[in-house]
C-alpha cells in the first residue's frame, strides 16, 4: 500500500515504522522540514505541509492507498483545535474525496465522552463533551461521518484514551517529580493505552475497519486515580501524593469525567494490545527512570523483572 501520515508525530512515526516494516511506501506529513532525518532513518519519505493550508491538502502525493489523520493541535486553544481538526478535516475531505482512497483513519479522543458517572462507556454511548475543544472534536468526527455516509471518503474514527510511552505519560512524569496530586479522594476513572498499541489498533483499522465505524481505542484495564498511585508507590517507594486544592481542581481541563472506556468493538477486529494495562506498559518507563534517576527506588514487583 501507498500510505500518507498527516502529522507524523509521536504516534505517526511510530505508525510508520510498522507500516514500513510490513513493505508499505509511507509517506510522512509534517508542518516544517525538522524532524525529516528522524522520518528518513525510519524508512518514511518526509513531506511538508499544513492541514490547515488548502493548498498544501490539495498538493499531497497521488495514487494513496490509505491516508491517516495522527495531527495535534500543539496548544490547545478552541481556535486552534478548529484550524487544525475541524478545517483541516474540511480540506483534506475536500482534497482527497475524488482519488480512490481505500481507508481514511482519523485520531479523535475518547474525551468526547462526558460521563461523570464512573460507568462503562462504549462506541454507541453519547458523545456530550462539557467543552468547547471536545465539541470540536465531536464535530469533526461527523465531518468525517458524514463524507463516509456519502461514499466521498471511506474515514473511519479512532477514539483515543490517554496516550504513554517512551518520554510520555503526563501524571506519571508528575509523580516522579513530585508534582502530582490528588483529585477528590482519587476515586476518578483514568482509562490509557501505549503509543505503540496506538499505532498497532490504526494498523488494524486500516486493514480491517469500517467506513462510518468509530472505535475505542484504549488498553483493557481502567483505573482509578488512587490505585494508579498506590501502584507507583509500590514501585517507586514516593508516598501517595497529596489532595488538590480547589484553584488547582478548578483548572484541570480532564478532570470532569469519570468513565471507564471498552474496547470491545476494536478487538472484534482481531487487535489485541502489546500491553494490555498499565502495569505491563509502565514497565519499560520504569527501568528508563531508574536508569535516568537513580535516586528512585523500586520495589520488589515481579511486573517489573
Amino acid at each position: 500500500m501507498r500510505v500518507l501520515i498527516i502529522g507524523c508525530g509521536y504516534v505517526g512515526t511510530a505508525l510508520g515504522e510498522r507500516l514500513v516494516r510490513g513493505g508499505h511506501t509511507v509517506f510522512g506529513l509534517r508542518r516544517s522540514i525538522a524532524g525529516a532525518a528522524e522520518l528518513s532513518s525510519a524508512g518514511i519519505q518526509p513531506l511538508t505541509g499544513d492541514v490547515t493550508r488548502p493548498a498544501d491538502m490539495a498538493a499531497l502525493p497521488d495514487s494513496l492507498d490509505w491516508v491517516v489523520n495522527t495531527v495535534s493541535s500543539s496548544r490547545g486553544g478552541a481556535t486552534e483545535y478548529r484550524d487544525v481538526y475541524l478545517e483541516g478535516t474540511r480540506s483534506l475531505i475536500a482534497a482527497l474525496s475524488s482519488r480512490g482512497i481505500r481507508r481514511f483513519a482519523y485520531t479523535s479522543s475518547t474525551s468526547v465522552y462526558g460521563q461523570t458517572d464512573g460507568g462503562w462507556v462504549d462506541e454507541s454511548a453519547p458523545a456530550m463533551p462539557a467543552g468547547e475543544t471536545g465539541r470540536l472534536l465531536v464535530e469533526t468526527e461527523q465531518q468525517l461521518l458524514s463524507a463516509a455516509g456519502s461514499g466521498r471518503l471511506p474515514a473511519l474514527i479512532l477514539r483515543v484514551a490517554g496516550i504513554y510511552g517512551p518520554g510520555r505519560g503526563h501524571l506519571f512524569q508528575q509523580y516522579v517529580r513530585g508534582e502530582a496530586c490528588l483529585n477528590g479522594d482519587g476515586s476518578r476513572w483514568l482509562n490509557m493505552i501505549h503509543r505503540d498499541d496506538v499505532a498497532s489498533a490504526l494498523h488494524v483499522a486500516l486493514e480491517s475497519g469500517h467506513p462510518g465505524e468509530i472505535y475505542n481505542a484504549t488498553d483493557d484495564e481502567p483505573v482509578s486515580q488512587i490505585d494508579f498511585f498506590r501502584w507507583l508507590d509500590s514501585q517507586l517507594k514516593r508516598g501517595i501524593p497529596p489532595a488538590a486544592d480547589e484553584i488547582e481542581r478548578a483548572g484541570r481541563k480532564r478532570g470532569v469525567t469519570h468513565k471507564r472506556v471498552t474496547n470491545q468493538k476494536l478487538r472484534a477486529l482481531g487487535w489485541r494490545p502489546t500491553f494490555p494495562t498499565f502495569r505491563e506498559g509502565y514497565a519499560s518507563e520504569m527501568r528508563l527512570e531508574k536508569e535516568n534517576r537513580p535516586g528512585l527506588k523500586p520495589g520488589r514487583s515481579t511486573q517489573l523483572d
